[in-house]
Parts: structure tokens; C-alpha cells; sequence
């Protein structure tokens, strides 16, 4: 049996460049070596001919679900979709039950994920059991390497309580990321509020209830000087708010979702609650600004959101279900099919570190390098047609996901630091 793996002629796109070239993967699943017409004898040789390898995706807004809703996901069922979209590192979100707000629960998520086939990582709550009220012990979470903190699923309502968490967060040299949901504003709505909610009869949510939080918190980042992170944008104006504050010079970092640039809220005229999302799908005109603040690296991550439900929740009526699409799985072929962007730059908004990026969000580097410390890669066709794969050969029982919209799927094969 081989003793290495050689990944020979394909594209290598990594934060040097792109460029032709033979990978090595020794035994151990580490990346040895990469170089031209690299010698074959004793490895397994893989034609990569078309194809492009890159650094190992990493996907920092992943729901877990566990510990406390294991019957939706668990820690190694949702790494192993990971894997099989291309994604070597994830960051679980904190709103499980209990939520991952001390010590204790960070150590029980990073023992579960020390045997997945992807690296997991773990953020922490802001406030005490996500509640908004305390701050949750942030020093004792990021002993154990927490670098992200958020009350994901919730937004931290009070502006006095999240200026003290960034002071606290900056003398600890970590970041907050915010669901920005200003609760007066969003409380009862199901939807985007608009034209197709009115339509409907579906109770919205104004773009202004995220814009709002935004806003606050940029000026909260400036008179602190902390960094923050903005979870899943999805409206032209928070767009437009976080593009200014950067161009003036405040820390902020933001991500944006498969769904919310692939779908908008028509989606939901079935009534289907496959397109109920939080924060809502939202008009063409924000999914253009989306893409376009992608595009122009004003939003710097691409990340999923990944956030799965039991079959039973989902299947309720539109105002009763869950919010959430899964996204793991097909999160980089909508990505190459939808956007319009350089591969050098897509893969660097969902892979590897170029400050601000997915990456060094969380000090997170995938970096494709050669005799390095344990690294990933995944390999992938290039832009072409994509076909979602029959069932027995997903990681998870089929459930909602924005590929299911155009019949995307995403097949990439990955080598992470151990071997799966």
C-alpha cells in the first residue's frame, strides 16, 4: 500500500497565487511537498488534470447543534458534511443547550471534535446562556482558545453591555461577531418585510432592524477600537455601512451566506418554510448588493450558516418551523456557479488567511504550504456544471439547502491533517 499521496497536475491556487503543480500527502495526511513534476515512486498517484487544488476551506458560522439538540445534528455528523464540501476547519456556533458559555462546554465541544474529519473549532456566548444580561466568562473560554464570540441566533440588544464586551474582548485579543437583529424591530416577523410578504399575509422583518444593529455597532468598534465581525449581512444598506467603515478605517470584518446570495424572498410564495432563514431572504436589489460587496472584498468571508433541523420542525407551517438551511455540502459549488468573481478571490473569502479573511477571523490560517505544520487541501473541477448526489451518499438525511434551488452539489475531495 502507498505510503504517500501524489495530486499530480493540477491548478494549485493558494495565498501565493496560481500556478501548475504536484502535491505530496504523506502518510499522516500532512502536506509535504509541493513542486513540479515531484517524483511518483511509492505513492498513490492521483490525476488531477482540470483540476484545482487549494487550500482546505474554513467556515466560521457552522451550527452544531450539540451538546442538547442531537436529534437535528451532532458534532460528527455536521464535520462530516463539512468534508464532503471541501471544508478542513469549521466554527461551531454557541447556541446549543446549554449554550457554549464557559469553560466546561467549550471542553465538551472540542473533546467531541477531536475525532471528526475536520478540525473543529468552537465560538462562545457573549452574555450568560446567550441572554443579553451578563457577560459570560470570555477569559476562561478563550484560555482554552476561543477566538470568536457571539450570542449567534440573538443579537446583543443592549449597546451599553456590547460596548463592554468589545473593551473586554480587545484586552483579550479576541472578536466579537454580531447577529444584528434589533429585537423591537423583528420581533413577529417571518420573513422579509415587502412586497412579497404583504402578498403573502406572512408578518416581515424590516432591512432596518439589521442596519440599526449595524450602525451601532460600528460606531461601538470605533470608540473602542475593538475588532468586530458581522454575521450573514443581507441588506444593501448594511452593505453600504460596513463598506464606509472600513474605507475610514474601524476594525470590521463580515461574512455573507450562500442563501443570501443566491435566493431572494419570492423564494417564500410557496409557503414553504425551506426558504425561512435568519435573517430573512431578502429583495434582487440586496442580493445584488451582496455579491457586489463580495466582489469588492467590503464583505471578506463566505460562510453557510449551516443551521439543520429535524425533519418533524421543519415540515411545520411557514410561521411555526425553525429557521435555517443546511450549506456545508453546497456551499463552494453555488459559489463558483453564482458568483462572479476570480477563483484567487473566492477561495481566498472562504479559505485562506489575507487579512481581514474567514481565516483570520479566528486565527485560522488553511494554508497550502510546503513541509508545514499539519495543513489541508481540497480538490475540485472548475467552473462546470454540478449535480447534487443521490442520497445514500450524503453525509446527513436530506434537509433544506439553497442547492436544493438549482440542483447543485458539490464534489470535491479533501486531505485534512488526519486522515478520514
Amino acid at each position: 500500500m502507498a505510503d504517500t499521496v501524489l495530486i499530480r497536475g493540477a491548478t494549485v491556487v493558494d495565498q501565493s497565487g496560481s500556478r501548475r503543480a504536484d502535491v505530496r500527502v504523506g502518510a499522516d495526511g500532512t502536506i509535504v511537498e509541493v513542486g513540479a513534476d515531484l517524483d511518483p515512486t511509492g505513492a498513490e498517484v492521483v490525476d488531477a488534470s482540470g483540476a484545482v487544488v487549494a487550500p482546505g476551506l474554513v467556515d466560521v458560522h457552522v451550527h452544531l447543534r450539540q451538546p442538547g439538540k442531537e436529534e437535528a445534528e451532532t458534532v460528527e455528523t455536521g464535520a462530516r458534511c463539512a468534508a464532503l464540501g471541501g471544508y478542513t476547519a469549521i466554527v461551531a456556533m454557541p447556541n446549543t443547550t446549554p449554550a457554549i458559555d464557559c469553560a466546561a462546554v467549550v471542553r465538551e465541544v472540542l473533546e467531541l471534535g477531536r475525532t471528526a474529519p475536520c478540525d473543529v473549532h468552537t465560538s462562545g456566548a457573549v452574555t450568560v446562556g446567550r441572554g443579553g444580561e451578563q457577560l459570560a466568562p470570555m477569559a476562561e473560554m478563550a484560555a482554552l482558545g476561543v477566538r470568536l464570540f457571539t450570542d449567534d441566533g440573538a443579537g446583543v440588544q443592549d449597546a451599553g453591555l456590547m460596548r463592554r464586551a468589545m473593551q473586554y474582548a480587545s484586552d483579550l485579543g479576541v472578536t466579537l461577531a454580531q447577529h444584528c437583529e434589533v429585537d423591537e424591530l423583528a420581533a413577529g416577523g417571518h420573513m422579509h418585510e415587502g412586497e412579497w410578504s404583504s402578498r403573502l399575509g406572512i408578518p416581515g422583518q424590516p432591512a432596518e432592524a439589521e442596519e440599526l444593529m449595524v450602525a451601532r455597532d460600528l460606531m461601538l468598534a470605533r470608540m473602542t477600537g475593538a475588532r468586530v465581525h458581522f454575521q450573514h449581512l443581507s441588506t444593501a444598506g448594511s452593505v453600504e455601512l460596513v463598506r464606509a467603515a472600513r474605507a475610514s478605517g474601524v476594525q470590521v470584518t463580515a461574512e455573507a451566506t450562500t442563501h443570501h446570495f443566491t435566493l431572494t424572498h419570492a423564494e417564500c410564495a410557496s409557503y414553504s418554510p425551506l426558504f425561512k432563514v435568519a435573517p430573512p431572504l431578502r429583495t434582487d436589489a440586496d442580493v445584488a448588493a451582496v455579491r457586489a460587496g463580495l466582489a469588492d472584498g467590503s464583505i471578506n468571508a463566505i460562510a453557510t450558516d449551516h443551521a439543520p433541523h429535524t425533519q418533524e420542525d421543519k415540515e411545520r407551517p411557514f410561521e411555526q418551523a425553525p429557521p435555517g438551511m443546511l450549506g456545508l455540502e453546497t456551499a463552494l459549488a453555488l459559489a463558483l456557479t453564482e458568483l462572479d468573481m476570480p477563483l484567487e478571490q473566492l477561495l481566498a473569502a472562504t479559505s485562506w488567511f489575507r487579512p481581514p479573511s474567514p481565516a483570520s477571523v479566528t486565527s485560522m490560517a488553511a494554508r497550502l504550504h510546503p513541509v508545514s505544520p499539519p495543513t489541508c487541501a481540497c480538490s475540485t473541477p472548475p467552473r462546470r456544471g454540478w449535480s447534487t448526489p443521490p442520497t445514500p451518499q450524503v453525509a446527513v438525511a436530506i434537509r433544506p439547502t439553497p442547492g436544493a434551488r438549482f440542483g447543485a452539489g458539490c464534489a470535491t475531495r479533501c486531505w485534512p491533517a488526519s486522515s478520514w
